[in-house]
């Protein structure tokens, strides 16, 4: 039996008729082994002892991190007569996370926004009705508002002795049996709310990402950078090579596809004038999910006009940096298997040309021939190609599977294949590659940058290259928009959640958002039950890219 239940069969006792139990309403005993019921007779009889459950509002004075500063400092020497050295008194509220009742007093942590403080109660302080027979119908998971003085127990513990309290939501669940750990995965992703309560490290991750978020904003508005909104409602897929979601509008009788990208928007932007110019926004991609790809997640795109590739090298090692000391207070990041990723060391430069000859140890890669290619990495590297594949993509797997989760500490990979890409400047140097880099760090991409290509002609053509029989995922308003003169730009894409993946340490792209995408779960009505059971889900990650 639980402590909830060992509780809820003492008070069935206490308040069970004594002359005719039959004709009463069902008891505490009678229900105990149902937590939830146990709950729902609580708030009916406090509904009968003419107590709102449900308060409208609660006056905080302080929070729990400001009451704990204020708390006496240890050995702070009591007053003659009293047992304790006071501070203010305060008025806090938050959920009840721990409830220890000893005969007449009881200790009780709750939980706010700025993390968990103590509270003593007493039968004497509060008065002893109240305490009998109001206090102990109190849960963990219930939220309350309580007043009184600051001090510290034997053992060193800022607590509030509480001269005043009211229940302000009762809560009609348990919270997992041991409120200090949700271990299954499931319900961490499922019943998020469950896991920012109970879950420091989670609760930390979330509410740190505000502060990442927050950070990147103030970074680019210092540097004069307009942020503007997008339609998310697209005619045409553009801006990224990725299958795109399509829904259908009523009121105009056609179907859209949810954006895959923010870029040609903001690229016409450029076009009108707004040479620093970013957008934070929501971008969905109908693909596959694991660890580091989810079908909607959040990108920045940020562009820059009469600056290139290099420059966004500058913004975006600049831009980490930042973050590093700002929201993070530390440069070296420690990822989840445990190695130190050094943030304000040198960064790597090496071409993607260069990698692959590495590891395939061919300096005469990129002149074999399909067969040799596709033979050497099916046989040799074992990879899984196939014989339709093109030689870009044949090469692109050895990088995907072989390299890039290798490139842990940060690395610019330049000048990629220029099939990869149609909307970045050819480089001069070799025209088969073009002027962009992709910032990897932590094994994953963690933003792509292109010197953007603003020749109408030339864009027209790699774009209609790129869609090959399927014309109609050209946007040629968007060409139309380049036709009327885009300056020279520099552009680039970053993965919010994979950045707040590496920043935080985190293993999963899911435990950086607050509510991944999951696969449905029958909507049925929950049922009262003993023991909350986890809920079956699947994991959900980042599909991100420029």
């Amino acid at each position: 039996m639980s402590q909830e239940q060992n509780t809820a069969a003492k008070l069935a006792q206490k308040n069970a008729p004594k002359a005719t139990p039959a004709a009463a309403p069902e008891s505490l005993a009678a229900i105990s082994h149902d937590l939830r019921a146990v709950r729902e007779e609580k708030l009916r009889q406090l509904r009968a002892a003419g107590e709102d459950p449900f308060r409208n509002n609660w006056p905080q004075t302080h929070t729990s991190a400001q009451a704990i500063a204020l708390t006496p400092a240890p050995g702070t020497p009591a007053p003659e007569g009293q047992a304790h050295a006071f501070g203010p008194e305060v008025s806090l509220a938050g959920r009840i996370v721990a409830l220890r009742i000893m005969g007449k007093a009881a200790f009780v942590k709750i939980l706010d926004r700025d993390g968990i403080v103590q509270l003593y109660f007493t039968r004497d302080e509060v008065g002893a009705d109240r305490y009998n027979n109001h206090f102990k119908r109190l849960d963990t998971g219930d939220f309350i508002g309580v007043r009184g003085p600051l001090f510290r127990t034997s053992t060193g513990e800022a607590t509030v002795r509480v001269k005043d309290y009211a229940l302000v939501a009762k809560a009609l669940r348990p919270l997992p049996e041991k409120w200090h750990g949700l271990t299954d995965s499931e319900q961490i992703y499922r019943q998020r709310y469950l896991d920012l309560i109970v879950n420091a490290d989670s609760r930390r991750r979330l509410l740190l990402r505000s502060r990442i978020v927050a950070e990147i904003r103030r970074y680019l508005w210092e540097r004069e950078f307009i942020e503007v909104e997008t339609p998310t409602f697209h005619t045409t897929a553009g801006g990224a090579a990725a299958r795109p979601f399509i829904t259908h509008f009523n009121a105009l009788s056609c179907d859209f596809f949810l954006r895959i990208a923010l870029e040609l928007h903001l690229k016409r932007a450029l076009v009108g004038g707004i040479d620093r110019v970013f957008e934070l926004g929501r971008v969905f991609r109908n693909e596959g999910f694991d660890k580091k790809h989810s079908p909607e997640f959040t990108m920045l795109e940020v562009y820059q006009a009469y600056s290139d590739h290099r420059g966004m090298m500058e913004l975006i090692q600049g831009l980490i940096l930042h973050l590093c000391k700002s929201a993070i207070g530390a440069t070296t990041i420690r990822n989840d298997k445990g190695v130190d990723i050094v943030l304000d060391g040198p960064w790597r430069e090496v071409s993607y040309k260069d990698l692959i000859i590495e590891k395939t140890g061919d300096p005469a890669w990129f002149s074999r021939t399909h067969d040799e290619k596709l033979t050497f990495a099916r046989d040799v590297l074992k990879l899984d190609v196939r014989p339709d594949w093109k030689d870009y993509e044949i090469t692109g797997e050895i990088y995907g599977k072989l390299i890039e989760p290798n490139l842990i500490q940060p690395t610019f990979v330049m000048n990629i294949p220029k099939e990869l890409c149609p909307l970045a400047k050819l480089n001069q140097a070799d025209p088969a590659t073009l002027d962009v880099f992709e910032l990897c760090i932590n094994g994953q991409e963690i933003a792509p940058a292109y010197s953007e290509q603003n020749d109408p002609i030339q864009q027209r053509e790699m774009l209609e290259t790129q869609a090959g029989e399927e014309i109609q995922k050209v946007d040629y308003d968007f060409l139309e928009a380049l036709e009327h003169g885009m300056p020279p730009a520099g552009g680039m894409g970053v993965g919010i959640d994979r950045l707040v993946v590496l920043l935080t340490g985190a293993a999963n792209i899911r435990d950086t958002i607050l509510f991944p995408v999951l696969s449905p779960k029958r909507q049925t009505p929950a049922a009262p039950a003993a023991n909350e059971g986890s809920a079956a889900g699947t994991p959900a990650a980042e599909m991100e890219g420029k």
